[in-house]
């Protein structure tokens, strides 16, 4: 029998195939006693029996097969038209139920959603940054949002690097995860060895105000901080002016993620302070030594509590 959802509880690291890359790591960094915030997975098998009650497949196939990688207005039509059938396409009433039943243990009036590619993640490829994320997304909007992660497995970037990576004769499917909603004042990545020198001792934190996905898509050039791993110590603070964020706002009609400017008098401050930046260098630390090796590390911070929403192995390293 299909399995259509599970809580991250049920999930570890060894879930790839059935929640992707990154639903996996976030059920093992959850199971582990590492500050994830709740959530679940709308497996693999849910995309999977989408594509066949709406006979998607061959279909799918068969575009990709018209694709030619030196001609970027074939891979351009060729994403319009997957993306557009599985947005028409329609998702059975079994596997609105399981994800109906899972939103409501949540108890999160908001959600993040994000894809969760059955190749991502893994050391020689990563798919982050080639398929697509949803902020503070409500209940109504979520079932064409799971939709929306599920086809941007065929973005141009996504086919395009499918084929750079000769994965186009491999099976990539896509889970998607949902999880409840942290509105960061200050969020970021942290490289657990130095992503530059190839240092291992050293960790480097780069911090933003609003949500990470200003440091993540590279729109603003944020705080970078060094710390010593062998005893916490911070070796370097660099400070940048910050112009704009991303953040909720709430109007009468609806619940938005926009860019806003930052406040004049917070663009030259320093995002964290000594001790949120130890704080956080130790939880990484330990997320380190759990999985044995460098990890890319997606943190974001409410109400001074520090959350980690994402992990993966430092690719370059």
């Amino acid at each position: 029998m299909a399995l259509f959802a599970l809580p991250f509880k049920n999930l570890s690291k060894s879930s790839v195939p059935i929640a992707g890359g990154k639903g996996a790591q976030l059920g093992e960094m959850f199971n582990s006693g590492i500050p994830v915030p709740p959530g679940f997975v709308v497996l693999v098998d849910s995309f999977e029996a989408f594509l066949e009650e709406n006979n998607l497949s061959g279909e799918i196939g068969n575009i990709l097969k018209s694709v030619n990688a030196h001609k970027i207005k074939t891979v351009d039509a060729a994403s319009s038209k997957i993306r557009s059938l599985i947005s028409n396409g329609k998702i059975s009433k079994e596997i609105e139920f399981e994800i109906t039943k899972q939103f409501k243990k949540l108890d999160a009036k908001l959600v993040a959603v994000r894809s969760s590619a059955t190749a991502e993640d893994a050391a020689s490829a990563s798919w982050a940054g080639e398929l697509e994320s949803y902020m503070n997304i409500q209940f109504p909007e979520l079932l064409e949002t799971v939709k929306k992660c599920w086809s941007s497995l065929f973005t141009p970037r996504a086919i395009f690097y499918r084929i750079e990576k000769k994965l186009h004769n491999q099976k990539v499917s896509v889970a998607v995860v949902v999880q409840k909603m942290v509105q960061s004042e200050v969020a970021g990545v942290v490289f657990s060895a130095h992503p530059v020198t190839k240092d291992k001792n050293q960790m480097v934190i780069e911090a933003a105000f609003g949500l990470g996905e200003v440091v993540v898509g590279g729109m603003v050039t944020p705080d970078n901080y060094i710390v010593d791993k062998t005893d916490f110590s911070i070796v370097d603070i660099s400070v940048n002016e910050q112009e704009k964020m991303i953040t909720r706002i709430i109007s009468s009609k609806k619940i938005e993620t926009k860019e806003i400017p930052v406040p004049a008098n917070k663009r030259t401050s320093q995002k964290l302070d000594g001790k949120t930046i130890i704080d956080l260098a130790k939880i990484c630390a330990n997320i380190e030594n759990h999985y044995k090796k460098p990890q890319d590390i997606e943190y974001a911070i409410e109400l001074g509590k520090i959350y980690i929403v994402q992990s993966r192995p430092i690719t370059t390293m």
